[in-house]
Parts: structure tokens; C-alpha cells; sequence
């Protein structure tokens, strides 16, 4: 990689407060490798330009890193996982993470498999399957430390697939764009039934006038009620009652 990506990786890492060492940059840049060589065969993401990718993708994950708990070996699941975003990234930089990468795309999925043996990261797991499944199995349900989701779905609609994982007291990360303040005031009543409360809230610009972000992390203070998660394509459909 040129001096200039990564001027532009170490810069926006520590600009979000998550500063990279050495050994992390070098894994984030073979990431990035992968994941352009596996974006010729299937779509994992909508470009293949470096600079993008670091910016809108990799120091956007970053992003995250300043609200995970400070505790060690973190259970962690990413759901709606897509090509990594943000969980891979956040197990880069936090390898103590016990992470759980869930998508329903099987192509996306075999991308990770690739990706976590290219990176060597252990204590991770990709899961292939549907949020409204995976947390209703008690293997997974209300267990985790932290859920992360990026990019999948409204936030009222991201409560019902993300707090059913939480053990009480865990918190559930949600990036969201400019319309992120809008989303959580249109989720609340979501949030109230699902058992979460609203934690921290902050703004967030991305280098080079990439974009504002909103991230939101909302506290499971209360169990989730059984009944919750619907069924697979329920929850995209209807709000809760």
C-alpha cells in the first residue's frame, strides 16, 4: 500500500479514537486486499476504490471502538454482517473479541470464511442464517455483550433483530446515517418492549467529507419478551404491538 493510504488509515483511525498499531494497519490493508480480490466475483460492496474503502467502510467500522465496553473477551455478534462491517474490523483492532459474524448470504458468507482463515482470527464464527432465527436459539439468545449492526435496516426494525442477543446489562451499537436521530425517535416505543433504553448518542464526520454518522448504543436493561423476534420477514413488515 502507498504512504498515502496509510497516512490516510492511521489519520482517520485515531481521528475517531481508535489509533492503529503497526500489526493492526497491516491486517486491515491485507483485509482490504481480500476483500477487492473477492469484489471481482461477487458483490460485497458497491466500490473497489482504496481510498473509499478505507474512508466509508474501514474507519467507519473504527468508529465503533470507543463504545465497546471496556471489559476483556467480549462476546460480540455482528448482525447483518455483509463483507465484515464493522465486526472483523472491531476484532482487529480488539482481538480479544469472541465474535459471531451472522449473514443470510451464503456467497457473503463463504467471503468470510475465507477472510477469517486469511486473517487468522480465532474465537470467530460466521453464522449463515436470519437474525429473527439465530435469536430465538438458545445458543445465541441474550448471551452476547454487544450486538453491532451497520447498514441493514431502520433502527425500529434493527431493535427486534439485535436486543434479543443481549444479556441484561449488554449494549447494541447500531451506525446510522444522517437520518439516525429521526430513526431512534420513530424506535422508541420498539426499543421500551424489546427491553433497551437509550445509552449514548453521538455525531460523527468521516475524513475527507465522507459523510455524517450518527452512532447510537442502547443498554438492555430488561429481558426481551419471548415472543420476540417475529418470524423471518415479520419485522420489516409491521411495528410491534
Amino acid at each position: 500500500m502507498t504512504k498515502g493510504l496509510e497516512k490516510l488509515l492511521k489519520e482517520g483511525a485515531e481521528r475517531v479514537g481508535a489509533p492503529l498499531t503497526e500489526d493492526k494497519a497491516e491486517k486491515i490493508f491485507l483485509y482490504l486486499r481480500e476483500l477487492i480480490q473477492w469484489n471481482e466475483r461477487i458483490n460485497l460492496t458497491s466500490t473497489s476504490e482504496r481510498r473509499e474503502l478505507l474512508l466509508k467502510h474501514f474507519i467507519d467500522s473504527l468508529s465503533c471502538v470507543p463504545l465497546l465496553p471496556n471489559h476483556r473477551e467480549l462476546r460480540l455478534i455482528d448482525v447483518g454482517t455483509g463483507a465484515g462491517f464493522p465486526g472483523v474490523v472491531l476484532k482487529i483492532y480488539r482481538p480479544d473479541i469472541d465474535l459471531a459474524l451472522l449473514d443470510s448470504s451464503e456467497k457473503r458468507c463463504a467471503f468470510l470464511d475465507h477472510l477469517v482463515m486469511r486473517l487468522g482470527l480465532n474465537e470467530t464464527k460466521v453464522l449463515r442464517g436470519r437474525a429473527e432465527d439465530y435469536g430465538r436459539d438458545p445458543e445465541h439468545r441474550e448471551i452476547y455483550d454487544v450486538a453491532v449492526s451497520r447498514a441493514v435496516a431502520h433502527l425500529r426494525v434493527l431493535v427486534e433483530y439485535c436486543l434479543p442477543f443481549l444479556r441484561l446489562g449488554g449494549v447494541f451499537i447500531a451506525q446510522k446515517g444522517p437520518k439516525g436521530q429521526q430513526e431512534m425517535e420513530e424506535a422508541r416505543k420498539a426499543i421500551e418492549i424489546l427491553g433497551g433504553k437509550v445509552a449514548v448518542v453521538e455525531e460523527m464526520a468521516l475524513p475527507e467529507q465522507k459523510g455524517k454518522r450518527i452512532l447510537i448504543s442502547l443498554e438492555k436493561d430488561r429481558p426481551t419478551p419471548i415472543k420476540y423476534p417475529r418470524r423471518p420477514g415479520v419485522p420489516r413488515k409491521g411495528s410491534l404491538q
